[in-house]
């Protein structure tokens, strides 16, 4: 298999474990994360103004879907690949799955993915990394769940935000 080729499927299975979904699957979303984190909230976290958009930001149109919360907030004029950004997506039933169904099914080995428990956020949370894609929190609070990342910084600031941003969302739900 080449390099293209693993990368794909390694985007096929975490899109899969984390819940991803068709437009039909999940029409009505439970709220609105453009509106559970702020704007000027993520920017001061990130340390970098930003502005919300319900659309992933190019080059990744169409790379995964609306039909549920998300939300990105980035610089605006900055190019999405350097960029300090943030993303959240507030998971939603799909089909038999519920929120939680599908923040355990996260947590299901993938090769080349790491998933790292982390304690002290919501009732349970884990770190999700793979190369190429990032670190993501994904986080689960009674019947609710979410994955929150971060972009443009080390891993260890990375860690630091998205626990900070995690905390402002749990206080939300």
């Amino acid at each position: 298999m080449n390099s293209k080729s693993s990368m794909a499927a390694i985007l096929g299975a975490i899109f899969i474990l984390a819940g991803g979904s068709s437009r039909a699957a999940y029409a009505a979303p439970p709220t609105d994360a453009c509106t559970v984190l702020t704007p000027a909230r993520v920017s001061a976290i990130l340390g970098a103004s930003v502005s919300a958009d319900k659309e992933p930001p190019s080059p990744f149109p169409g790379s995964h879907p609306t039909s549920h919360p998300t939300c990105w907030w980035s610089q605006p004029g900055v190019s999405i690949m350097t960029s300090k950004r943030a993303f959240l997506d507030i998971f939603g039933p799909i089909g038999r799955f519920s929120p939680v169904d599908r923040f355990n099914n996260g947590k299901t080995p993938v090769h080349g993915v790491t998933k790292t428990p982390i304690s002290g956020i919501g009732d349970d949370a884990y770190y999700i990394t793979s190369g190429g894609l990032g670190t993501g929190l994904n986080v689960r609070k009674g019947s609710s769940a979410f994955q929150i990342r971060v972009y443009g910084f080390s891993l260890d600031q990375i860690k630091a935000m998205e626990k900070t941003l995690a905390q402002d969302v749990l206080a939300k739900l």
